[in-house]
Parts: structure tokens; sequence; C-alpha cells
């Protein structure tokens, strides 16, 4: 099995050819260092397996996919540092996948499991194609959103943003101690939030399921949310079986 090792990281790569180098069932077709390296080594070495960094300047690992044919795309384990929620992107789509930092044992087993796909012969292109069509759905929302405040324009990361909060015809963007006023209403700016991050709990309300500590049923029937921050909100009953079927709380 010709497998090659795609990593912006040194150690990374290194760490990866010390654990393939004694599997006499493994030749290493070769290392790249960025995208661009990349694309042309699958290209040229034809490799049966990939072991993929997700995060890589210029071009990361999706656009590398991106970049070639189907029938050139050999099958993928995905290296990365997304976090846990990130990764059900992966699970979903049932791509292997190796979280930073990983150990001998998750990279063997990873190893093997990709041995008995390729074996039995079972294409990986609908799952592949499935995952970037996903990735490319998340890329068209916001990942930063430009605020004005005294004279000056800030970009505020969406991932640091906890909740937003409807006011009038303007919303509050709550990001730890900070909440930045944005003149736009709260439906607008949900269209242009990834629905797989923030969710509406109310009609004056949206939250970061990341930021999300804990549901607090109540003795009517309603519940509660609590933030990481302590900040307290309603999930009201129009919002409630939208938020049940999408994060799987109990009822």
């Amino acid at each position: 099995m010709r497998v090659l090792i795609i990593d912006d990281e040194p150690r990374a790569r290194n760490f990866m050819r010390k654990l393939l180098v004694d599997d006499l069932s493994v030749e290493i077709a070769g290392e790249c260092a960025d995208g661009y390296e990349a694309i042309q080594a699958i290209k040229a070495k034809t490799p049966d397996l990939i072991f993929l960094d997700v995060q890589m300047p210029e071009i990361d690992g999706f656009t590398v996919l991106e970049r070639l044919r189907p029938d050139e795309i050999p099958a993928v384990i995905f290296v990365t540092a997304y976090d846990q929620y990130a990764l059900r992107a992966f699970e979903q789509h049932a791509l292997d996948y190796l979280l930073k930092p990983f150990d001998q044992e998750r990279f063997s087993r990873t190893l093997e499991h990709a041995k008995l796909r390729i074996a039995e012969r079972k294409s990986t292109q609908p799952a592949i194609a499935q995952l970037l069509a996903s990735e490319q759905r998340r890329r068209a929302y916001l990942n930063r959103i430009t605020v004005k405040r005294n004279g000056r324009i800030l970009l505020v990361p969406t991932q640091d943003i906890e909740w937003i909060e409807a006011e009038d015809n303007y919303v509050l963007l709550h990001s730890g101690k900070e909440a930045y006023m944005l003149r736009q209403t709260l439906s607008n700016i949900q269209n242009r939030l990834d629905p797989d991050t923030f969710i509406r709990v109310h009609r004056s309300a949206i939250i970061n399921i990341e930021a999300l500590k804990e549901l607090q049923p109540g003795f009517d029937g309603a519940y509660g949310l609590e933030l990481k921050s302590g900040t307290k909100l309603r999930l009201s009953r129009g919002y409630r079986e939208r938020f049940f079927e999408k994060f799987g709380y109990p009822r």
C-alpha cells in the first residue's frame, strides 16, 4: 500500500513516518509540506492512501481534494487539530481522522482500519464528495462580523460570539465581556451564520451551541439555558422542537 504524508509541520511528518517505516505492508511514497506539493504528488505518485492535514496555509486539506478529479482522490485519513464539535462532520461522512496530538495506538488503529477498507475495495468517493459539499456550505457562512465602534472598524470572529440578542432593529453580539452593536435584524444575521454552530432559542436570542453549558428543565415544561459565561436564557416553546431535533437533547 503506497502512502503519502501531507502536513505542514515537520514534527508531525517525522512522527508519522517513524510509525509507518516498520510496517512491511506500507511503502512511503513521499512527504509534502503544503497543499501545492500535495496536489502534484497525488497526481504523479497515485498513492493508495494519504494522511492529509486539514489546516495548512494557503491551500488547506479540503482545497487539495477539491482540486483533484474524483478518480484521482485516494483513500484519505484526515489529520486535524479541530475540536470534537467540528469532528462531527468527519464522523457523519464515515471518513477516518486523527485528532492532534495522537499517539501510536490511535495511529495504528486508524491505519489498520484504512487497510481493511482498501483491501475490501470500498470506494470512499461518495463520503468525500459529501464532506467537501458540507465544507463548501460552511465556508459560505460568516466567520467574522464587521462592527463599528467609536470610529473604528472591528472584526469579531463568529467563533468568539456566545450569543446574539435582538434589540429593536439592532443586534448585540455578546463576546466575552464585550457586547458589539450592529444595525441588523436577528433573522438576517441568523441567515448568514452556520446553522451547525448557531441556533435560535427565542424570538430575541441566538446562541452559539459551543457556549452552552447546560439545559435546565423547569416545572412548567419550560427550559432554561445556562451558557459557560454564566448568562441565563430561556428556550421558548416555538424553538424547542428544532433545538431537540438538531442537538439530540432529551425531552
